[in-house]
């Protein structure tokens, strides 16, 4: 028998899930290729809940076009949902550079960019991003942050020299589950270099910053 507490969980992921649908239902629709990617990593491909959602698919895309970009990097491919949304808003010969060290997706990636429009504005990079952010030629209008969460900061700091002045940097997955609220365990090394993050970024005065509670937590950086 479930307890109040159990009862209460269960609605508030009912409640969530129908003001998600709404939300979707009465956002512009999303891309047909973007719909086939989505099914596709779930059917293929291990831990698909690493996937951009498509609400905030859409809303990385809305901030691409607002931003009209002629740079953007991205920090970790997955499948390249996120990547496509993104470009979405680039100028006609604007650069989206993205970086994943996974050689398994290397494929599913190439097959969506390939059949998207942005094929030739699209440029992956395989390896470490610690070792490929230094290669690639800023300035950057728009950074997005999804990779390994203990190098979080490193990540920040190599690119915010690289990211014009008005330029945001977007970090993913900064609740981490909720996580981030608890007292962590010591071997617990990502929600530790998570909850860092956050403090560094909340005292940086080189952006204003805002921490958004959608879905698994976003960052949005403004560069002054």
């Amino acid at each position: 028998m479930l307890d109040q507490n159990s009862i209460n969980n269960l609605m508030n992921n009912l409640y969530e899930d129908e003001w998600v649908n709404y939300a979707l239902a009465h956002s512009s629709d999303i891309p047909t290729l973007l719909l086939e990617l989505e099914k596709e990593t779930n059917q293929k491909v291990l831990q698909p809940r690493m996937l951009c959602s498509p609400l905030q698919g859409r809303l990385l895309s809305l901030f691409s076009r607002l931003l009209k970009p002629r740079k953007i990097l991205e920090i970790g491919t997955y499948t390249g949902y996120g990547s496509l949304c993104l470009a979405e808003g680039l100028q006609n010969l604007g650069e989206l550079h993205t970086i994943d060290c996974n050689e398994e997706l290397t494929s599913i990636q190439e097959k969506y960019f390939n059949k998207s429009n942005y094929k030739n504005n699209i440029h992956s990079h395989l390896g470490i991003a610690i070792d490929v952010i230094p290669k690639i030629e800023g300035p950057f209008d728009l950074v997005f942050i999804d990779a390994d969460k203990v190098n979080y900061e490193r990540y920040f700091e190599q690119v915010i020299f690289k990211t014009r002045k008005g330029g945001l940097i977007i970090s993913d997955n900064v609740l981490w589950s909720g996580k981030v609220l608890r007292l962590a365990k010591h071997k617990d090394e990502s929600t530790n270099a998570l909850k860092a993050y956050n403090k560094k970024l909340k005292k940086d005065s080189r952006i204003k910053n805002l921490l958004l509670p959608f879905r698994d937590g976003l960052t949005i950086s403004h560069v002054l």
